[in-house]
């Protein structure tokens, strides 16, 4: 079994040979006369444990809410917009580890929240931290973040060599885990290695259904703009109905932006009733779970969408539920893709583009039919990442084009879905 040591911040392996490592460590700094203990590197007791589903406890210092969560473990190798991935409802079920050492320095806000439903609660179950929260020291902080934390239920913890946790993730999977937090320091270890080792995990769970709106409503906040905050939008060209799998904000603001009314619609609503609706176009939004899950429900819908010959754009869940509608097959990720930095390349243009990612399931290229055209794919691990339909409006993308966080390079597809409507309603007009 393994450890995590918040004393020394060092992963270590009970194993002879890590023993002996670090002990001609500790010997050669006594040589080159370091003093025996270094005040500030006392033990403490730690106050919090991840716990993986094969035993392993991973020792550090607790941070934010009190509490016991179960989830799966990822990494996410972004350096700065914690507080957006934390609220993106696309990380329901799933315990965080970010890569970056430094998570807390710039506070939290209220404008950098994803969640469009803000009548749920964050999805994510949990965080893992290098270091500790340091006080704020951002101009737009309203907030300390291990407060924010607190605020949201989020369980944290501190003093984790994130490195070490990123590779034991890439080489064997991303693992289910339970993260505990206790103020005393008091755990019934044996309890949280049975509970990590007996939940089921993210396949087949439907968890769209947990974090979608409850009512329909309708979005016109714009783009954010420096100095100025969020702008409005200016009249509509098109009307978009946009259902909730877990939608994020920024999307919402980059349809309003590109000349959208958006109505957004609960991730059970009909086919039937969206088409009453009369829209131009329909997105289908990203999301957490397994898309398979989810589809046995909004797949049968998304397939007389598609046949009403209205443009759809899918991203993320979207996506793979497209893919779904589109008779291909999707598979759960050995680690998933999470980050502001994936290079991907768009084969309509030949460009290369740095995208924002967050998923851990995947459409496969080999189930897609030959109507299916492969449009992007990650230039990481060759995976797919867009496709389109060659005889009608229908595309999707498996990363998130209105970032946040992240590069801006892939709003340009939200202009591709605005001109498809614009054909659509040339089409029909002629």
């Amino acid at each position: 079994m393994d450890d995590f040591s918040p004393k020394t911040f060092a992963y270590k392996t009970r194993t002879d040979e890590s023993r002996d490592f670090m002990t001609d460590i500790e010997s050669k700094a006594r040589d080159a006369g370091a003093p025996a203990a270094v005040p500030g590197w006392e033990d403490q007791a730690p106050t919090a444990l991840l716990v993986l589903a094969d035993g392993t406890i991973i020792e550090g210092m607790g941070a934010g809410a009190t509490g016991v969560a179960v989830g799966e473990v990822c990494f996410n190798t972004a350096m700065t917009g914690y507080q957006e991935i934390l609220t993106d409802p696309s990380y329901t079920g799933q315990i965080i580890t970010f890569t970056f050492p430094h998570i807390g320095n710039v506070g939290a806000n209220p404008e950098d929240i994803e969640t469009a439903n803000l009548a749920a609660s964050s999805g994510v179950r949990g965080c893992v931290m290098r270091a500790p929260i340091t006080e704020p020291s951002n101009y737009r902080a309203a907030q300390h973040f291990n407060d924010w934390l607190k605020a949201r239920g989020i369980i944290a913890i501190t003093g984790v060599d994130t490195r070490a946790l990123t590779a034991l993730t890439r080489e064997k999977g991303m693992p289910n885990a339970v993260i505990a937090h206790s103020a005393d320091g008091n755990f019934d270890r044996e309890a949280l290695k049975r509970q990590a080792a007996e939940w089921g995990g993210m396949v087949g769970l439907d968890l769209a259904s947990e974090v979608t709106t409850a009512q329909t409503y309708t979005w016109e906040e714009g783009a954010w703009e420096w100095n100025e905050g969020f702008t409005r939008r200016e009249p509509p060209r098109h009307h978009v109905v946009a259902i909730d799998y877990g939608l994020k904000r920024n999307i919402l603001r980059e349809l309003a932006a590109a000349g959208c009314k958006v109505t957004v619609v609960s991730a059970k609503t009909s086919a039937e009733e969206i088409l009453e609706r009369n829209p131009d176009g329909v997105f289908l939004s990203n999301g957490p779970g397994d898309p398979a899950a989810t589809g046995e429900y909004a797949v049968p819908e998304i397939k007389k969408l598609v046949e009403s010959g209205k443009p759809v754009f899918g991203i993320c869940l979207g996506h793979q539920m497209l893919g779904l509608a589109l008779g291909g097959k999707t598979s759960h990720m050995r680690q998933g893709h999470h980050g502001a930095n994936h290079p991907v390349k768009d084969y309509l243009t030949g460009k290369v583009e740095i995208t924002s990612m967050n998923h851990g399931f995947t459409v496969d290229r080999e189930s897609f039919s030959d109507e299916i055209e492969e449009t992007h794919v990650s230039l990481f691990d060759g995976s797919n990442c867009g496709l389109k339909l060659k005889d009608r409006p229908v595309f999707s993308v498996q990363y998130h084009p209105e970032a946040s966080p992240g590069p801006q390079d892939s709003h340009y597809l939200f202009t591709r879905f605005v001109e498809m409507m614009d054909g659509a309603k040339g089409s029909s007009s002629e």
